[in-house]
């Protein structure tokens, strides 16, 4: 708990219990929840925790920068406190989103063909491991 508390502090942001246990859960679940799944995770330890808080909280994150709230696949925003560059890919059977390792060249270049990059969103979609492994 110490080290969500420093991470809250280096991003000058106060530690209060709901943005430490949010922080946590984002730490600790790697699945890109959206403000409902998270809030659904933790309203039963935190009975006090209200959707607006929850909102809020990852709003100020987004902000400073702690985690990226993306648009990946649906309308739908999506939170993760993974910012180096990524790729995503979604499932298009259990729906789940994995990040996978940056393998090619267009992270290592800062400009290319004349544009400067300043953002990475990498999007596949297919079928996971997981479920090509149901399917034999």
């Amino acid at each position: 708990m110490n080290s969500i508390i420093e991470v809250l502090k280096e991003y000058d942001i106060a530690p209060s219990m709901q943005r430490i246990k949010i922080l946590e859960y984002l730490q600790n679940y790697k699945t890109h929840p959206t403000a409902d799944m998270i809030y659904q995770a933790l309203a039963d330890e935190i009975p006090t925790l209200s959707k607006t808080t929850v909102y809020n909280t990852l709003k100020t994150f987004s902000e400073k920068g702690i985690l990226v709230a993306l648009s990946l696949f649906e309308s739908e925003i999506r939170y993760e406190y993974n910012t180096h560059p990524h790729i995503h890919f979604k499932c298009i059977k259990c729906n789940k989103i994995y990040d996978l390792d940056r393998s090619f060249d267009l992270y290592n270049d800062d400009i290319i063909n004349g544009h400067k990059i300043t953002e990475h969103h990498v999007n596949l979609k297919g079928i996971c491991k997981v479920c090509l492994e149901k399917d034999k």
